[in-house]
């Protein structure tokens, strides 16, 4: 197919903190050094930000890095915690606050501010116009494009106007070629193009499996006497003590009377029977949250799904011909629970790794060994390094006795112990058969406090034009039937945050049903699934479009 291209300097795939830092910072290197250096971003979101989803309590060291005055240019953060509170649920109705000082020391909040991570992408994606990076919304990139040497040569954008039959409409337009010296993926956690780079040029091959976790989150509008501007609130315990899972909840205080109130859930679960949603939806009820809760407006929802692996989870991230940062290659500090500012980090040493070997030459083609070099130096290998047995701990010790490591490892030694625990299972085979799960009866939702899944994905504002390829895909279509549902019950039809997979029956046999139009992009299908048989790709467009996540 003839396609039209177009050629830059640099391409940046993800318009998330990670890509937006990336080319600020190669803009802000170019001016500085008074040359010429064309950089483009492309992001799969109608616009930027619209597929963006975190906590978020944010951490600024990298703001302000990147952009010093950020406060007189008027970046979106409002509201610094004011307090933080934690507790473990013993019970539906019962809770102990941990003290702050056997609270781990990476928990503590000081200097950060609660915001929401959509809108200061919104906010940097106009410092990157203003430093002129060309950005193009709504346009996914859906192949990576290879030279005759298979280095990475840059991306490809989808095809838009073609049917659920993979036929042409009247309204086909061919995708773009988007050439770079360089190319920077910055996808977010599991990035399907990232997943493609790991597994051609085995960037993973010295590294334990990626972890990770689903995050689940809800705005609400609250009155005015039951808000706390900065208050921060997080939980473990109940209710996913009932299935023996990990994870925890969250509540966080912003501003104009807004809370959110999210839960999030270790992917390393053995219960096919549990559902994260009603995790969420259950967690509302208790009374540390219902109090501020009850009475308010659920305004906002959505789901994403976070890499959690940590150090050793990294995969090389520097390839012929590109780089891969942020939560595409799992740069999240979970012993912080915030990837935001080493997200951002990353794609700062990317710019200027670039940015160096093109002073050099044009850098056309070439593998960037200098990134591992100026990673391995960096502030987010030494926060990684200082938490790289968190994450490990909790799998091999449990929620409680691996917070009692953690306190021991982070408040006392600082990290610097001799040793590295590992966990080499992946999140997907964890899962035990259903006939040795205990079944989990989730209560009906009251439409008070908690919801069902089709209203919730209302209000994330999620769209796919139908007849269009489905972007959900089985390299068997068969294999659900024979091997995920007599064994593990079908075990999407729960896992899945938004209703994308259903169990219908067909002349008297049941079939997996996708509604890939219900899809929120959080990837959990392609990382839970136990046969791994699903494969999530981008769609010609669409998806969540967030407005205050």
């Amino acid at each position: 197919m003839q396609r039209d291209a177009m050629e830059f300097d640099v391409v940046v795939v993800g318009g998330g903190p990670a890509g937006l830092s990336t080319a600020i910072r190669l803009r802000q290197l170019a001016m500085a050094a008074g040359r010429e250096l064309s950089v483009c971003l492309v992001e799969k979101g109608a616009q930027i930000g619209a597929h963006i989803m975190s906590g978020a309590v944010f951490e600024p060291s990298a703001l302000n890095e990147l952009l010093p005055d950020w406060r007189e240019m008027g970046a979106p953060l409002h509201t610094l915690v004011s307090a933080d509170e934690i507790y473990y649920l013993t019970s539906s109705r019962f809770s102990i606050r941990v003290p702050g000082a056997f609270a781990p020391r990476t928990m503590h909040n000081e200097g950060n501010y609660i915001v929401s991570l959509g809108n200061v992408c919104r906010w940097l994606g106009e410092q990157a116009e203003a430093l002129g990076v060309d950005l193009f919304a709504g346009f996914p990139a859906a192949e990576v494009l290879y030279d005759e040497q298979g280095r990475v040569k840059g991306v490809v954008t989808a095809d838009m106007g073609v049917d659920r039959a993979g036929d042409r409409k009247g309204s086909f337009t061919p995708g773009i070629e988007l050439i770079g010296k360089q190319t920077v993926f910055a996808e977010g956690c599991r990035g399907h193009l990232g997943k493609q780079l790991i597994q051609r040029y085995q960037l993973d091959a010295d590294s334990d499996p990626q972890h990770y976790g689903l995050g689940l989150k809800e705005v609400w509008e609250i009155s005015a006497e039951q808000h706390v501007p900065g208050l921060v609130i997080h939980s473990t315990g109940w209710p996913l003590t009932v299935s023996g899972a990990q994870g925890g909840a969250f509540m966080y205080h912003l501003e104009n009377r807004q809370v959110v109130i999210g839960q999030v859930v270790d992917l390393n679960y053995s219960n096919p029977f549990l559902s994260p949603f009603d995790e969420l939806q259950q967690i509302k009820h208790h009374p540390l949250y219902e109090q501020f809760l009850r009475g308010g407006s659920r305004i906002s929802y959505g789901a994403r799904a976070i890499a959690k692996g940590g150090l050793q989870s990294l995969p090389k991230m520097h390839f012929p011909g590109g780089l891969l940062i942020g939560c595409d290659a799992g740069t999240l500090n979970f012993a912080k629970i915030k990837g935001s500012h080493t997200a951002m980090k990353s794609g700062m040493l990317a710019a200027q790794t670039i940015f160096d070997a093109l002073l050099v030459d044009d850098a056309v083609g070439q593998d960037l060994e200098e990134y591992a070099a100026r990673f391995k130096q960096s502030s987010i290998h030494a926060e990684l390094h200082q938490q790289r047995n968190f994450g490990p701990a909790l799998h091999r010790f449990g929620s409680l006795g691996g917070a009692a490591y953690a306190w021991f490892d982070l408040n006392l030694l600082k990290g610097r112990t001799p040793w590295t625990l590992r966990d080499t299972h992946a999140d997907y085979a964890t899962m035990v058969s259903a006939d040795q799960a205990k079944t989990l009866d989730y209560p009906k939702p009251d439409n008070v406090l908690s919801f069902d899944k089709t209203s919730s994905v209302y209000l994330s504002n999620t769209n796919h034009e139908e007849d269009q390829p489905c972007h959900l895909m089985l390299k068997d279509a068969q294999l659900p039937i024979a091997f995920n549902l007599p064994t593990y019950a079908e075990p999407a039809q729960r896992y899945c945050p938004a209703g994308v997979y259903e169990l219908v029956e067909v002349a008297g046999q049941q079939h997996l049903q996708i509604n890939a139009q219900n899809c929120l992009h959080c990837k959990t299908c392609d990382i839970k699934d136990p046969s791994q048989n699903i494969i999530w790709c981008a769609p010609e467009g669409g998806g969540p479009n967030y407005t205050s996540m």
